[in-house]
């Protein structure tokens, strides 16, 4: 009888612990600011799309992750089509340095565009988007709605 009690503790104990067993997920944030007038001019050069009525957003982790792969797909297009166009993708073949995290448009290190010599298409205020990231065998998505510019 103590026996079957102890093996009947022991799953329940088992059981209220699960999350033991699951896999790591990776939570994605993202923050809008103002932009300042020096904040990106060095590391533009070029690599950015900007919409001016918009202000840049900055995508983060939870930790650091070495990225394989990072898309940016409007929902509309999600829900519309059976293949939808990412306007932002990148990919890393082997080399992605680890990272917490990046700004939209910008070059990640380790990475580059999916389709050689593409950029980064500007953000819409009030549209939702997509974010869908790969790092290794981990996958994650993130919506988010770029905020207007503010003064």
């Amino acid at each position: 009888m103590l026996i079957a009690m102890a093996i009947v503790l022991g799953g329940f104990s088992l059981y209220l612990n699960k999350d033991w067993f699951a896999k790591d997920s990776i939570q994605i944030y993202h923050r809008s600011r103002p932009a300042r007038a020096t904040l990106f001019r060095g590391r533009r050069a070029g690599a950015l799309a900007e919409n001016p009525a918009i202000n840049p957003l900055v995508f983060g982790f939870d930790r650091k992750v070495k990225l394989t792969a990072v898309q940016v797909i409007p929902v509309s297009d999600i829900e519309t089509n059976k293949y939808p166009q990412p306007i932002w993708h990148l990919i890393s073949d082997s080399n992605s340095v680890p990272t917490k995290d990046f700004s939209y448009g910008l070059p990640i290190k380790g990475m580059r565009p999916a389709v050689k010599d593409t950029i980064a298409e500007p953000l819409e205020p009030g549209v939702k988007y997509r974010m869908l990231i790969e790092a290794g065998e981990f996958k994650a998505q993130h919506d988010f709605v770029p905020d207007p510019r503010t003064p």
